[in-house]
């Protein structure tokens, strides 16, 4: 089968095509004819930075976490998938795990469910990770109804899920964007914009929350830009994030008494435990989906197979509106 493989890691010129044996399934898994993938900021990382991540494949190695495709082959003893059922998932492109930058990849049945009977295969390859990390935060941070709720990020790909998935589930939603021509998007999705690079955290704060802070802040961009996050939050608030590595003075989550939800939504795929969690959450995002309360935006620069060194490049710009989606 054809294959985008890495010999080395470094920058995205790095992926060589090649012909490389079909794989074969073991017990538990079915093996997907991929129809499309897409690029996640984790995927980058696993090229740049190699064996610095734990969880990074050995040489030669193929990527890619998010799958959309067909059933080609089922193992015997899994039973919730049949030949030509069309699934999508995140479910491998680390570890031992074979990605999906190829014609077929093979999956844990745990990891995958049924595709959205509304969506396209790139749209459906669009949402995995991004859809499982924006429901994994916006839960443990108990969003409800009437909250208050701030997304950080609100024009990427984790950001613009988490928007939809809190209007959803009945919140009064706001996201911060650095670019104005999201802020349309934003109102489509359901959210209130703030451009970051012109309003203060204080004033925004004042603004739409009476000076009280929200109820939830869901931070998909972290780091720096926590203590923007911890700021916005109210009292006993809670704040989710994805990107936590880095060190910093926490005073002002001791200070506010806010509860941290750290979102790193590979632990199940890294360690091969609670699977079906990420199961049952994707078959959730349908639901979600196919009722019309959630959409995968998908960014206007189309990509094939071959040209996935470019993909990454896209992606690693920052001028990417929604997901970066490669065709197989």
């Amino acid at each position: 089968m054809k294959a985008m493989i890495i010999n080395a890691y470094g920058t995205s010129d790095v992926f060589e095509v090649a012909n490389v044996d079909k794989p074969n399934i073991k017990s538990g898994q079915v093996l997907i004819k991929v129809a499309a993938t897409s690029v996640n900021t984790v995927d980058l990382m696993i090229r740049e930075l190699g064996t610095a991540l734990p969880f990074s494949p050995s040489l030669p190695g193929i990527l890619g976490m998010d799958v959309a495709g067909t059933v080609e082959a089922v193992a015997d003893d899994v039973t919730d998938f049949k030949v030509g059922d069309e699934v999508y998932g995140c479910a491998g492109g680390l570890g031992d795990r074979q990605g999906a930058l190829a014609e077929y990849m093979p999956a844990d049945a745990s990891l995958i469910a049924h595709k959205p009977s509304n969506l396209s295969m790139k749209e459906a390859a669009a949402l995995p990770l991004c859809a499982i990390t924006a429901y994994e935060g916006l839960t443990r941070a108990h969003t409800r109804a009437g909250d208050k709720v701030l997304v950080q990020g609100g024009g990427g790909g984790v950001g613009h899920l988490a928007v939809q998935m809190a209007k959803a589930m009945g919140a009064d939603v706001y996201a911060t964007i650095g670019r104005d021509e999201h802020v349309a998007l934003m109102e489509l999705l359901g959210a209130t914009a703030i451009n970051y690079k012109t309003e203060a955290v204080s004033d925004y704060v004042a603004k739409h929350t009476q000076g009280n802070g929200f109820d939830v802040v869901y931070d998909s961009v972290g780091g720096a830009n926590l203590p923007n996050s911890f700021e916005a939050a109210k009292l006993n608030g809670q704040v989710a994030t994805t990107v936590s590595l880095l060190e910093m003075d926490l005073s002002t989550v001791h200070m506010k008494g806010l509860s941290l939800h750290v979102v790193f939504m590979l632990i199940q795929m890294i360690h091969g435990i609670r699977q079906q969690e990420h199961q049952q959450i994707l078959k959730e995002v349908a639901k979600m989906v196919e009722t019309g309360q959630l959409s995968p935006v998908l960014d206007e620069v189309d990509f094939t197979l071959e040209e996935i060194g470019a993909a990454h490049d896209r992606l690693a710009s920052g001028k990417a509106t929604g997901k970066v989606v490669i065709e197989v």
